[in-house]
């Protein structure tokens, strides 16, 4: 569909910038013709036609030709301005689009961590019932669950700074989580609890699906920020307040994923 559109937009404007000024000198000798037909005679016509025309039927000609030609300009200037009109449209509708896909994704990341953080009241019930004296474990994972669904994103502010609080939020939740399930060391009944390893692997699979989401969060991300700072998207981007999205940045360190014993 958008191919079809730029070439019909080509062909709008070969047509104006090649056929018209063609079809204009066409109209230029027709009209010093007839004026020439309309005030000589037979022989004056078979001596002088297609050759050269009176003074006055040239001024008359040339006249309407300057004439002609301002509105040509008129007539190009306002071809110019709805090609660039039917190409601004384009843009916008494409950059709505790739907008509407980076606030997609970023409920489908919301979502995988809102199920992580789902998961943690049923963790932590089981482990009080064989570590009871853990308690600063507990408290901490307590604090950084509720820090975590506390701090909220707005789609149309996906900006560096919020994605960078949103993310250490994050990750202070999945330090006191690792904290918690290194209790089960000192725990051998814990470790065999079937409930806790059935946590244990949904926990395992949301942190798999955390990073998955956060991926094509910053692929799509990426295809949104490349288009607006394309040209012509470049120019009028700024006027529908399109602006560069943040992406999702790996903690220090973290390089290499951490292996997790059951």
């Amino acid at each position: 569909m958008y191919c079809c559109y730029r070439f019909c937009c080509t062909i709008v404007t070969i047509f104006v910038v090649l056929l018209l000024p063609l079809l204009l000198h066409c109209d230029y000798r027709f009209c010093c013709i007839s004026n020439f037909l309309l005030h000589s005679d037979c022989e004056s016509i078979k001596t002088q036609i297609g050759i050269r025309l009176p003074g006055k039927n040239s001024y008359l000609c040339k006249n309407l030709t300057a004439t002609k030609m301002k509105n040509f300009s008129y007539l190009l200037i306002v071809v110019i301005l709805g090609v660039f009109s039917l190409s601004s449209c384009q843009g916008y509708n494409n950059m709505v689009e790739k907008q509407e896909a980076v606030t997609a994704q970023w409920g489908n990341v919301e979502n995988a961590y809102q199920r992580r953080a789902d998961l943690i009241p049923n963790l932590v019930a089981t482990v009080k019932g064989y570590a009871e004296h853990e308690q600063e474990t507990f408290r901490q994972v307590t604090e950084a669950r509720a820090k975590a669904t506390q701090i909220n994103v707005n789609p149309e502010q996906l900006t560096e700074e919020s994605l960078q609080q949103y993310q250490q939020a994050q990750d202070q939740l999945s330090q006191a989580l690792g904290r918690l399930l290194l209790i089960q060391e000192n725990y051998p009944e814990l470790k065999a609890n079937q409930n806790f390893l059935a946590l244990q692997d949904e926990l395992a699979g949301t942190e798999n699906r955390i990073s998955v989401e956060r991926n094509k969060f910053n692929q799509v991300v990426q295809d949104y920020n490349a288009y607006i700072r394309k040209f012509p998207q470049v120019i009028y981007a700024g006027w529908f307040k399109f602006t560069p999205k943040g992406y999702f940045k790996s903690a220090p360190g973290a390089e290499t994923a951490p292996k997790v014993e059951f």
